[in-house]
């Protein structure tokens, strides 16, 4: 008897265990057909000059998609880099993830796309091959019409640089977070904006750019590092980043530290209390670095213009101040 009920429990995990690996190998890479926005590029050159700015800057496009560390570094320097992608984002036991070419190239690039299928990928998350991306690395879904013209005239405008980026790489495991996790599925009503808060020291504006184009929410919160969903109140920090071994080697810094990013809540434990005026605000990112392998794009933070920043700053004052000691900033990991 006990032997039948052994083997009658083994079946089912069997069964169970067999049909979570179907699931999640008919769902982690799921097509949605969904339309993108009815958008069209411009060749207007005004509109061309606002997208180059929000890519060099606010939206930080030129930090990642390039194809080597040399880049990285000249790009955070503000050498014109060209966004050829290929750059491999290790991502722990979730696999790897490339990043992809922007420029017009029509065989390894953009020019392979359409309007649609580009604004698609922006305002919703969703690849030119109808799979979902991971929205929270590029949480444009909000960003406003005119931006998000302005950001896809100037990235048609590149000269084509061919160059072949690798398919993402995922461990079962991450097809299995991709299968479940929020953080990795498009975003179906995001509700943009026609028209984003003119470039003005307000806290609308510095709202816009800090939840939908510099992204600050999306480091600035604690999160599950392997599902990336928030385990924590936003903009209070907390979120850890592991070190990416090969870019420390590049930059001969210490492989073993780690890096958790600061409550930029106006909580008098936080950081952002020691900028008394907007004018240290803006003093302190045209500083740059201050860890070379810093997570945080710097540079192109840096070339943001006055306004911008001191509308971030004005918004991110006029939170509610939230108590979250994060520790050390940077820290080995058996510290914690």
């Amino acid at each position: 008897m006990l032997k039948k009920i052994l083997l009658s429990v083994l079946a089912l995990i069997a069964i169970a265990v067999i049909g979570f690996y179907i699931f999640v190998q008919s769902s982690y890479d799921k097509t949605y057909d969904w339309p993108g926005p009815s958008l069209k590029a411009s060749t207007d050159s005004t509109t061309i000059a606002r997208g180059k700015y929000l890519v060099n800057g606010p939206a930080h496009c030129n930090a990642c998609h390039v194809s080597s560390f040399a880049e990285i570094v000249d790009s955070d320097k503000g050498l014109e880099v060209p966004l050829k992608g290929g750059i491999k984002f290790p991502m722990g036991p979730l696999g790897n993830m490339y990043t992809q070419n922007l420029t017009s190239d029509a065989k390894t690039g953009l020019g392979r796309y359409t309007d649609e299928q580009i604004f698609r990928m922006m305002r919703h998350g969703i690849r030119p091959n109808g799979h979902a991306s991971m929205p929270l690395l590029m949480p444009f879904w909000k960003m406003a019409d005119d931006d998000l013209v302005a950001v896809v005239s100037y990235l048609r405008s590149l000269a084509p640089v061919e160059n072949a980026v690798p398919p993402n790489k995922w461990t079962f495991m991450g097809k299995a977070v991709r299968s479940l996790s929020s953080t990795f599925k498009p975003i179906e009503n995001p509700d943009a904006p026609a028209v984003a808060p003119p470039m003005a020291a307000t806290i609308e504006r510095g709202e816009y750019l800090a939840r939908y184009v510099t992204n600050c929410v999306g480091c600035h919160t604690q999160r599950d590092m392997m599902t990336y969903e928030a385990t924590g109140p936003e903009f209070a920090g907390g979120m850890e980043f592991e070190p990416w071994v090969d870019l420390h080697k590049f930059l001969k810094a210490d492989t073993t530290t780690w890096l958790r990013t600061p409550n930029i809540t106006p909580d008098p434990g936080g950081v952002l209390v020691k900028f008394k005026t907007a004018e240290e605000f803006i003093a302190r990112f045209k500083q740059g670095r201050a860890y070379s392998f810093s997570p945080m794009d710097w540079g192109a933070f840096s070339r943001m213009s006055d306004e911008d920043l001191t509308a971030i700053w004005m918004f991110l004052n006029s939170l509610q101040p939230v108590k979250h000691d994060v520790g050390m900033i940077a820290f080995m990991k058996e510290e914690k």
